[in-house]
């Protein structure tokens, strides 16, 4: 029985290092995806990750929190700075858990939430079966331009007057363009709702000066996930600037008790060094992420490739979206490309009937891990002739995959984050006196 169980456990040591190993020579572009610095990672194995802290510092449910408390102190601090928030809980376990903390804070059953659809973009959370139906809310979507991959704005505003949400919601996990949130602000005072924003996608471009700034542009809440654009730790996050002192009480309650117990005390310690990093590195690596993105999009487009938007620079975010409905749909297209070493995800667009989420029309493309590996401009041209052989030509994706893996062979170092404790000393006195 031991050496039973004990096969077991190399069977999944050894299927986790083939995993380590398939992407250590693959073209990762999940655009929910990234990977932390190396000094992030060392929080991962440290001895927080065993440790409880329910409460917040200093006012905690169990002892043995002393350094606890100091490491989530600084946590905060460098999340108010790096977002010019009033307001951070880095308390919620991932950007659900976090929307459903503000959920659980801002509505209650049967409220109804404007948002947008799935099918035009939004994350699962904020659907009737997603988080917002699990809080017991009515999602109302907004009126799509599809031709522009954007909320209809006088659409919009007519809608927000006439139902007057508890909550106005704006987010999604396909998002090329800014919100344009300040046209909205007439709408949003009429109906005197919350207005919350969904940053999890492009938190880091938001945080690097990309993209746009919703805690200046009327929001009073934004949640978002730490591990995408913001390459941090599988994590959530509250941020806010928020209307009243009463707003600020409910959204502490609403994590805790609300829906966090201990906050997973290493995955904390690991987000408050990729903020500290993206203080530093933040600015270079989001114009470098908006720049890859763009030129990738041109480079497929060019190569024969339906990227929307072409009219619009094909996307501002890290994010392109393409309708592959023509080259044997999203499903056979994303399954081809991982076959050839290139991890992009089927997605729906936004004339798709939500029924076929599992053989949709488009694939989601991401760039911020490539460009945290390295690749500029001219390497996604390189990255898009290589997509192109399969998705276009019709090559043998097995094939195709020597050349990605020898393409990976130049990109094996993570950029934009401390590169040894000696630098992160370097940058001391830059973050050491936040607060």
């Amino acid at each position: 029985m031991i050496d039973e169980l004990k096969g077991e456990a190399l069977f999944i040591r050894e299927n986790v290092k083939k995993h380590h190993e398939f992407f250590g020579s693959a073209l990762p572009m999940i655009a929910s995806e990234n990977i932390m610095s190396p000094l992030a990672q060392e929080m991962l194995i440290s001895d927080f990750h065993n440790r409880y802290a329910e409460g917040h510092p200093g006012a905690r449910y169990y002892q043995g929190n002393e350094y606890v408390d100091a490491v989530e102190r600084k946590v905060i601090e460098l999340a108010k700075r790096l977002f010019r928030a009033e307001y951070a809980d880095v308390r919620p376990i991932s950007g659900t858990v976090a929307n459903l903390a503000v959920l659980f804070a801002l509505a209650k059953p049967g409220d109804k939430i404007t948002t947008y659809s799935v099918s035009d973009g939004a994350h699962i959370s904020t659907a009737k079966f997603g988080a917002v139906g699990v809080r017991g809310c009515e999602p109302v979507p907004y009126p799509f331009d599809r031709e522009n991959m954007n909320i209809d704005v006088d659409g919009t505003i007519k809608l927000i007057k006439e139902i007057k949400p508890k909550i106005a919601l704006f987010g999604c996990s396909v998002y090329l363009f800014p919100t344009p949130l300040k046209d909205l602000q007439d709408a949003f005072q009429e109906a005197d709702c919350y207005v919350w924003y969904d940053g999890a996608h492009v938190l880091g471009l938001i945080a690097g000066g990309k993209f746009q700034d919703p805690l200046r542009e009327g929001v009073h809440v934004m949640t978002g996930s730490t591990h995408k654009t913001l390459p941090g730790p599988q994590r959530g996050i509250i941020l806010a600037n928020p209307k009243h002192e009463k707003m600020r009480k409910k959204l502490d309650y609403g994590v805790f008790p609300g829906v966090v117990s201990n906050h997973h005390l290493h995955t904390m310690a690991a987000l408050g060094i990729t903020l500290a990093e993206h203080i530093v590195f933040g600015k270079e690596y989001a114009e470098q992420i908006v720049r890859n993105a763009k030129a990738l999009g041109q480079a497929l487009y060019e190569r024969g490739i339906d990227v929307l938007c072409p009219h619009l620079g094909f996307t501002e975010s890290h994010t392109l979206v393409a309708d592959v409905s023509k080259n044997g749909g999203g499903a056979y297209v994303a399954e081809a490309l991982e076959k050839a070493g290139i991890i992009v995800n089927k997605n729906l667009l936004p004339w798709d009937d939500v029924d076929s989420a599992m053989n949709p029309s488009g694939i989601r493309i991401g760039v911020q891990e490539l460009t945290r590996i390295g690749m500029k401009e001219n390497d996604m041209v390189d990255v898009a002739e290589i997509m192109k052989k399969v998705i276009i030509d019709g090559k043998d994706p097995k094939e195709v995959r020597k050349e990605v893996a020898e393409l990976r062979k130049n990109f094996t170092k993570i950029h934009y984050c401390f590169t040894s404790n000696a630098e992160a000393y370097k940058y001391y006195e830059l973050v050491k006196g936040v607060g």
